[in-house]
């Protein structure tokens, strides 16, 4: 497809024929939210040498261990607007990740608001991956081969989590943003205007307002990294989009600060016709977004001293 922001006909005909809630829902009720962050997900369509559910400092993590010495390490967030989701429930992105870069991955069950606002979902995250930045020997990875990555919500904190290390000894070698919200909720960009309503609906600035606890924090660069000052000196970066995702300017905004201020590697891919969240929905579009996140991460391990 050569217009990005025309929905892929095979995407249309699958939202036709599927019922699929606009998120936010209206009520997130204590009953809809257990549902919505369920300890399971699709039975597993991709095998993983190890699979093991763990606590690290307090948090619960999966991880993702290869039969082999990894290429490396990715610490995985899962998306779900900050308040949804799950380890369980997002296990198919993280058994993807470890497929295609051949890398151990952290699966990072951090805390959701409403009942834990911002800062406490950032921390957790911070956190885990702080420890495997100290702890990658215990998979076999160097220190200097440890990546963030997430989708959505996922996004947002790998990318406040590499502002928040920037500077760090050994530094993060690599970052893996899909479709990631990055600057807040009150700021219209063209694609909110125009994709609202396909999967998700940012209008009503609903999420923000859980994740913030009420707060305005839209200028605060942890919240929405877009404000970041500077974004110098951030690792190398995958900025995946959605053609017909409301989050697609934003992220490709950041990408191009990205590069224009000076970050060694930087990739911007949006896959035409996709709505937010393909990757997690495993469309067709999916096993080629795969592919390319692999190769880049590959590439980053690659480049890395042993």
């Amino acid at each position: 497809m050569s217009n990005e922001g025309v929905l892929d006909p095979w995407v249309k005909e699958w939202l036709e024929a599927h019922t699929i809630p606009v998120f936010p829902f209206p009520e997130l009720t204590p009953e809809l939210l257990e549902l919505l962050r369920s300890p399971t997900g699709a039975p597993a369509r991709r095998e993983i040498a190890k699979v093991s559910d763990d606590v690290v400092e307090g948090i619960s993590v999966r991880f993702y261990e290869q039969d082999h010495g990894p290429a490396g390490l990715i610490v995985y967030f899962h998306g779900g607007g900050f308040c949804i989701g799950s380890i369980g429930m997002m296990d198919n992105v993280a058994r993807e990740l470890a497929h295609c870069s051949d890398a151990a991955v952290i699966s990072v069950e951090y805390r959701l608001a409403p009942e834990h606002p911002y800062p406490a979902g950032l921390d957790d995250c911070e956190k885990i991956t702080r420890w495997a930045l100290a702890n990658a020997a215990r998979f076999g990875a160097s220190p200097d081969k440890v990546v963030v990555a997430g989708e959505s919500a996922g996004g947002n904190l790998s990318a406040a989590v590499t502002l928040r290390l920037r500077g760090n000894d050994p530094p993060l070698a690599g970052q893996v943003l899909m479709y990631p919200c990055v600057d807040g909720w009150d700021r219209r960009h063209p694609s909110r205007e125009q994709f609202d309503g396909i999967i998700i609906d940012t209008s009503t600035g609903a999420v923000g307002k859980m994740y913030t606890g009420g707060k305005n924090l839209d200028d605060d660069p942890f919240v929405a990294p877009l404000r970041a000052e500077s974004l110098a000196g951030l690792p190398p970066a995958i900025v995946v989009l959605g053609g017909c995702d409301p989050l697609r300017d934003e992220g490709r905004l950041y990408a191009r600060r990205l590069h224009d201020e000076g970050v060694e590697v930087v990739e911007e891919i949006c896959f035409a016709g996709q709505p937010h969240g393909f990757v997690n929905l495993e469309f067709p579009a999916a096993a080629n977004a795969i592919e390319r996140i692999g190769a880049f991460l590959r590439s980053v391990f690659a480049a890395k001293a042993s």
